[in-house]
């Protein structure tokens, strides 16, 4: 079996949604095209399809499988390119990874610019507030807010954020305004919880610097597991939320939500764009980070 020609055909049979499909793209016999996918399914000792008689739909294993497949094709295309000198054209398939909001506020509109400008690429943008493992998941390249851990990972500093506490103007009114943290005590808090894999305890708030820093106990009267949930439910009046300043800048603009306790924040927290180190620098990807690094800067700084 020649396991590049299946790949090829499964691609095609995936893209198209049906064997039909593939067979009239490939300019190859149905009974072709069916005895390379199963040949492949073979090897691999693993179901990658579901044939229905309507379409085909991947399994879990499958769409693993095809992520793979799109990459090493690409990167094979990028090969011969190379060593053949030829004029290349960025083409291929990216995956990128962001939190919920940064994605919707500072990545999706760079990604869609980057789609005008390079429309031989195609791009899977997750937007998650878990944070996604970039090799497990064949992940190219994903914006993270935070200290990096120790890691084989290249990554681009593109600024700073910072989490900020904040309610409702009516939420204030009603409550009165904390002057320390020490106050937040005797406050109905929304916990969000996207970030409790990191530092900041499920139930403690912390403020001040590195040199002077203080821990809050709070007591959660709502949890949420979205910055945005959390945010909506502070806007509502629930309660005091805590949420990076980027995730609020709209709430904030409209006078939907208010900032308290400024003088207590801890230090920024960078932001980077990561991708795996290797080699050879793809150039679809190489692509996306000298379009996208100088964009994300300016939009993050704005």
């Amino acid at each position: 079996m020649d396991r590049i020609d299946a790949m090829k055909t499964l691609l095609a049979a995936v893209d198209g949604g049906s064997l039909s499909a593939a067979s009239r793209k490939l300019g190859m016999p149905l009974a072709t095209v069916s005895r390379k996918v199963a040949e492949l399914e073979a090897h691999l000792r693993a179901q990658i399809l579901i044939r229905t008689s309507r379409r085909l739909m991947l399994t879990e294993v499958g769409e693993t499988y095809v992520q793979a497949c799109r990459r090493i094709l690409d990167d094979i295309d990028d090969a011969e390119r190379t060593a053949g000198n030829e004029y290349r054209i960025p083409r291929g398939h990216l995956t990128l990874a962001a939190s919920v909001m940064l994605g919707q506020i500072h990545v999706e509109p760079v990604v869609l610019d980057f789609l005008k400008a390079y429309p031989e690429i195609t791009v899977r943008l997750i937007l998650s507030d878990t944070v996604a493992n970039i090799l497990d998941e064949h992940i190219d390249a994903a914006i993270r807010v935070g200290q990096l851990p120790d890691s084989s990972m290249v990554a681009q500093r593109l600024g700073e954020t910072g989490w900020i506490t904040c309610a409702s103007p009516a939420y204030l009114a009603r409550h009165g305004i904390p002057q320390t943290p020490a106050d937040l005590a005797g406050h109905d808090c929304i916990l969000f919880e996207g970030h409790s894999s990191t530092q900041w305890s499920s139930e403690i708030w912390r403020f001040g610097s590195a040199k002077k820093p203080l821990a809050v106990p709070i007591l959660p009267r709502l949890r949420v597991n979205t910055a945005s949930a959390a945010l909506s439910a502070a806007v509502a009046g629930t309660g005091i939320v805590r949420v990076l300043r980027y995730q609020a800048v709209r709430a904030l603009a409209a006078g939907e939500s208010q900032v308290i306790l400024p003088a207590f924040e801890p230090e920024p927290i960078p932001v980077h764009l990561i991708h795996a180190s290797g080699p050879i620098l793809p150039l679809k990807l190489r692509a996306f980070l000298d379009f996208a690094a100088p964009r994300l800067r300016a939009s993050l700084m704005g």
